[in-house]
Formats: C-alpha cells, sequence, structure tokens
C-alpha cells in the first residue's frame, strides 16, 4: 500500500504543479478522493485512531506528492513559459474528457436532478470571475524579491484560496496562483531554491504555505460534510468549477510576464500541431482510469484475503 499511496501522491502533485486540472480532480479520477478528504478532516478533528490512521495514509501520500511536486518544480519554469500552448492544450484536453467521466461516475446521485444546475453554473461563474482577477488588477505575476509586507499578505490570501480550490475536484490552485500573478514567482522561487540559486524568494513561499495550512484548517470540514450530506449539490457544483476552468487554462498566457494571446481557435488554427497535446490529453485521462481499475481491483483482492 505504500507505493499505491506514493504513486497515488505524485499523480496528484503533477496535476497540482501545472494550472489546469487539481489534485483533487486526479484523486477523484483514481477513486481514492472521498477518504483523501476524510483523511484530512480527521487529521484536523477526529479521534486518536482516527488522526493516527489519516496521518499513515497522508504521510505515505506525502512522500510520492513532495517527490512529484519537486521533479516537476525543476522543469516547469523553464518549459511554462516557453511552452505554454502546448501545455495548456494539454491540460485542455484533460479537463474537457475528464468531465463526462465525472459525471458518469457520479450519475446515481445527479440522476433526476437538474434542479442543481444553479450550483453548476455558480461554479463555472466562480471560476471565470477569478481568472477574470488577475486583469482587473492589471495582470502579469508579482515579484518575489526583497521583504515587502504587502506582497507577502497578498501571497499568504493567494495561498488560502488556492488550497480551497486544490482540494476540489474542479479546479487547480495552479489555476488560483496563476490568476493572482503568484504562479510564476512561485515556481521560479522553488526553482532557484532548489538549484541552490537564489534564496530570497524562502519569505514569501513560508507565506503562502501559511495560508495553505490556513485554507485546509478552514474549508476541509465544510467539503467533507457537504459531500457526505449535499453530495448532488456538490457535484454540479464540481463540474460547474471544471467548466469554468477551461476558460482559466486559455488565459494562461496572457498572466506570463510578457503576455502572450489565449488560447483558442485561432491559436489552433495557426499551429494545428496543438491538437495533439490536446488529444494527449485524453489519452492521460484514460490511462488514470485504467489505472483506477487495476488499483480497486488489487484493493478488492486484498480484502478478501
Amino acid at each position: 500500500m505504500l507505493l499505491l499511496n506514493m504513486f497515488r501522491g505524485f499523480c496528484m502533485a503533477l496535476a497540482d504543479s501545472v494550472p489546469g486540472v487539481s489534485g483533487g480532480t486526479i484523486a477523484f479520477l483514481l477513486g481514492f478522493y472521498d477518504k483523501f478528504i476524510g483523511s484530512l478532516n480527521h487529521l484536523i478533528s477526529g479521534t486518536k485512531e482516527q488522526r493516527k490512521e489519516a496521518l499513515i495514509f497522508l504521510l505515505k501520500m506525502g512522500i510520492g506528492w513532495v517527490i512529484g511536486f519537486l521533479g516537476a518544480m525543476l522543469i516547469l519554469s523553464e518549459i511554462f513559459e516557453s511552452h505554454i500552448y502546448v501545455v495548456s492544450a494539454l491540460f485542455f484536453g484533460l479537463t474537457l474528457f475528464a468531465i463526462p467521466v465525472v459525471i458518469h461516475e457520479e450519475r446515481e446521485c445527479m440522476k433526476g436532478k437538474l434542479k442543481f444546475i444553479p450550483f453548476l453554473i455558480a461554479g463555472a461563474v466562480l471560476v471565470v470571475g477569478i481568472s477574470m482577477l488577475s486583469k482587473m488588477l492589471g495582470g502579469g505575476s508579482i515579484v518575489f524579491e526583497g521583504f515587502n509586507i504587502g506582497i507577502m499578505l497578498f501571497t499568504f490570501v493567494a495561498g488560502m484560496v488556492a488550497i480551497s480550490a486544490m482540494v476540489l475536484p474542479g479546479i487547480s490552485g495552479s489555476t488560483i496562483l496563476l490568476a493572482f500573478g503568484v504562479y510564476l514567482p512561485t515556481t521560479s522561487a522553488i526553482s532557484s531554491i532548489l538549484k541552490f540559486e537564489s534564496f530570497s524568494g524562502i519569505p514569501y513561499l513560508c507565506a503562502l504555505a501559511l495560508g495553505i495550512v490556513t485554507g485546509i484548517i478552514l474549508i476541509i470540514k465544510a467539503v467533507d460534510r457537504a459531500l457526505k450530506n449535499y453530495r448532488a449539490q456538490s457535484m454540479y457544483a464540481i463540474i460547474g468549477l471544471m467548466i469554468g476552468s477551461l476558460y482559466a487554462i486559455c488565459q494562461g498566457p496572457t498572466t506570463l510576464d510578457e503576455p502572450v494571446p489565449a488560447l483558442g481557435l485561432s491559436t489552433v488554427a495557426e499551429d494545428p500541431i496543438l491538437i495533439v497535446p490536446f488529444l494527449a490529453g485524453g489519452v492521460i485521462l484514460a490511462v488514470l482510469e485504467f489505472l483506477r481499475y487495476l488499483m480497486e481491483k488489487k484493493e478488492k483482492q486484498a480484502a478478501a484475503k
């Protein structure tokens, strides 16, 4: 189970590292989302036994997550700007193809409950609104240099909002950081630290980490309760978040330090090869679904022994 949970964390980290698909989406597609949310909730407010079990599970996942995240950070700061359209097309495809998968998985709780469509609309509007926030604030990225308490507080808030999104199988926390203009300076700061080039970004990364911890404490119980007591409404909202994140992914290129046009049909017309990473997103999703099948089969065999 150690390798299995490490693999789960590794896959979540790859998704969390890039604007587009959240780690929550990967957890959902691999079939351990409810356990992930429940473990976080038990770690915060569970019994002694529940906390122990949750801690063991999250630590196993955490090992894989750290490996995946650090590995991604070493290359993301380089490829994100130079191959922004390829990255965006890949995760657009993965997110788009993931939507019918989520609907299929949750068809029983959603069937005949079209009255909850306003939750879907609200989720989509929320993501689009957040994505437009960066433009309202002037666009581009903030700068992690010197000691600026205002930027540190802003980074703290961005981290708190991002982790709130990251635990949901819909919008990527990295997309939130991108909208706030914090994503690129964060990846650059982490990359510089890993390469021992510069440590000036540490105070801002600490502020981001503190915001993440605060966000988990504030949001996780509400998410756990919503999934248990209001699952249909939650699923409609999550699908709305995923639909809205398609817009956020397309707008990713406009948030670079040197903005370029958003990903759109005209971009693909000029560079048809972008269809390849788009379709690759669907292939990755199919592989994840196959891995989910193998994991569930293995867990059933282990339980039967």
